[in-house]
């Protein structure tokens, strides 16, 4: 048994007096401390029993301590850690309660009774059986077989469809009625047809890859082709073309397009690329290429043509009413430098004499005045190195010094040779030690020769225009190797060619000036993006 003191909060101090002015004592034995005495002078003893407040003070420390134990215990700890532990299992036994509390409040799922089909019998079974999958061990079939029974009767022959429709495609270099042919029509109908629209247009002129639509009617024995109904042809970009059969047999009808003509103009800035900026404004890639080349014989377009400059261009276009759109060839090119202006015209000069399919047909370039510059296509007529320049030397064969008349220029054997201007074929042929040669005459006492050809790709008497292919390199004649030896004449005397300038100058007049200046009038009043 222990003595302790305690103040007037009632605050234990085992082994200690009690504070002054209030006096209690305890004993202390093994169930704790016991009031001995409450007041001085008063005995030690069991009568003497706590007050109310000493009480309630006393509950009160035990639910705090109880209420500290019960916060410090961890009712869900991790049941994949320290298994097997007091802490495991308390939290084991929280699961299992959360569980079945779940398990007891849930409403409860009601099954769902599904209807029973009633069992197949009889020819159903076999039906089913029959288009069902099943092992082969089970008695499966591939489907259902039925055997003609009396009522079937065969036929002699499958009837034909009453109709059939076909197309064709008109290939390069084919005829409208072999195409015909091939796609299935009788070679009479097919003659018939082409007969027809040769009537209105010239099948040759049926560009390839043109698609014709047809119909074969029905045909009375199966020894015959199937007679043509009917053909729908685009023969020309305003005008197609419907054939039908009639009593008397095929007719043509006429169906015009409507089309309108109005050129294309597009403008815009230069920029870092003249090319780039013409495609990206919509220029079609042909038409930037003529563009470029038209500019380029009268500036140089790395030099001269800036990024701050405009350039304008006019290309021919075709819109037809079923709103299919053509472009066609570079009419006007101009460059805008503000201070200067160049302005290009197509014209054709001899549109009289021109092959309209040639490049030449299309008419060359001319300013606004009127005036045309022609260059040569490059500097030499042929892509190679100078092997002998004009002058004495050497002869590589002969062994002595003698006057060389023209220019040795090497390049591989079979290179094309071009015309380094307009002019007229005035000999064609093999001579001398030149070979296999041709001569042009130029105009202006001007004339070119060309030897040691493999090959002449020009007759005497026709007119050649500049950066034509006259013929190839070879080694005809007195030659050592594959190379042309060319020669310029100047009032029949030779001259160097490297100091010609091949480019000629024409100046329209009359008639044929009045007709350009009305034509660039017409250009140039083209509203821009119509």
């Amino acid at each position: 048994m222990t003595l302790a003191g305690c103040d007037h909060n009632d605050r234990l101090t085992p082994g200690g007096p009690a504070p002054s002015g209030q006096a209690c004592v305890y004993l202390r034995n093994d169930q704790g401390f016991e009031l001995a005495s409450a007041v001085p002078g008063q005995g030690f003893g069991r009568g003497l029993a706590p007050s109310l407040s000493e009480l309630s003070r006393a509950d009160l420390l035990r639910d705090r301590t109880t209420r500290a134990d019960f916060s410090r215990i961890d009712w869900v700890p991790d049941l994949g850690a320290r298994i097997g532990s007091l802490d495991w299992w308390r939290g084991l036994a929280t699961c299992t309660a959360l569980c079945a509390a779940t398990w007891m409040l849930s409403p409860g799922v009601k099954p769902l009774v599904g209807a029973v089909p009633t069992p197949l019998a009889g020819a159903e079974w076999e039906e089913t059986r029959a288009q069902g999958i099943a092992p082969l061990a089970q008695g499966a079939t591939t489907g259902r077989r039925m055997a003609a029974n009396d009522l079937v009767a065969p036929l002699a022959q499958v009837p034909e469809r009453p109709s059939v429709d076909l197309s064709a495609t008109l290939g390069e270099g084919d005829s409208f009625d072999r195409a015909l042919i091939r796609a299935g029509v009788g070679r009479t109908d097919a003659e018939a047809a082409a007969a027809l629209v040769a009537q209105s247009v010239d099948p040759k002129a049926i560009p390839a890859g043109t698609r014709i639509a047809l119909t074969l009617g029905r045909r009375a024995d199966r020894t015959v082709a199937r007679p043509l109904e009917k053909l729908d042809v685009r023969a020309r970009f305003d005008l197609a073309l419907s054939l039908t059969r009639g009593a008397s047999g095929l007719m043509v009808a006429r169906k015009p397009i409507a089309v309108d003509t109005t050129p294309l103009r597009i403008q815009g800035l230069v920029g870092s690329s003249l090319y780039r900026s013409a495609r990206a404004a919509g220029v079609p890639g042909k038409a930037v290429e003529s563009f470029i080349k038209a500019i380029s014989t009268r500036l140089s377009i790395g030099r001269d043509v800036g990024a701050a400059d405009r350039f304008d261009l006019i290309v021919a276009r075709e819109r037809a009413a079923t709103g299919e759109t053509r472009i066609g060839d570079l009419l006007f090119a101009g460059i805008d430098q503000g201070r200067r202006k160049v302005q290009l015209v197509r014209f054709a000069a001899d549109a009289a004499n021109a092959d309209p399919d040639s490049d030449s047909g299309r008419g060359g370039w001319f300013d606004a005045n009127g005036q045309t510059e022609r260059r040569a296509v490059s500097g030499m007529p042929v892509l190679g190195r100078i092997t002998s320049n004009f002058g004495w030397r050497m002869h590589p064969l002969l062994g002595f010094t003698r006057m060389h008349k023209g220019l040795d220029i090497g390049a591989p054997y079979g290179s094309p040779i071009h015309a380094m201007t307009d002019g007229v074929v005035a000999f064609a042929g093999r001579t001398g030690g030149y070979g296999n040669f041709v001569k042009l005459i130029h105009g202006g006492g001007m004339a070119s020769g060309y030897g040691h050809m493999s090959r002449i790709a020009v007759a005497s008497g026709t007119r050649v225009r500049a950066g034509q292919v006259i013929g190839y390199v070879g080694s005809t004649g007195m030659s050592t190797g594959p190379h042309l030896h060319w020669e310029v004449w100047k009032n029949g005397a030779a001259i160097n060619p490297r100091s010609v300038s091949f480019a000629s100058v024409a100046q329209l007049s009359g008639e044929k000036l009045r007709a350009f200046k009305a034509k660039v009038a017409q250009l140039l009043a083209v509203r821009i993006g119509n």
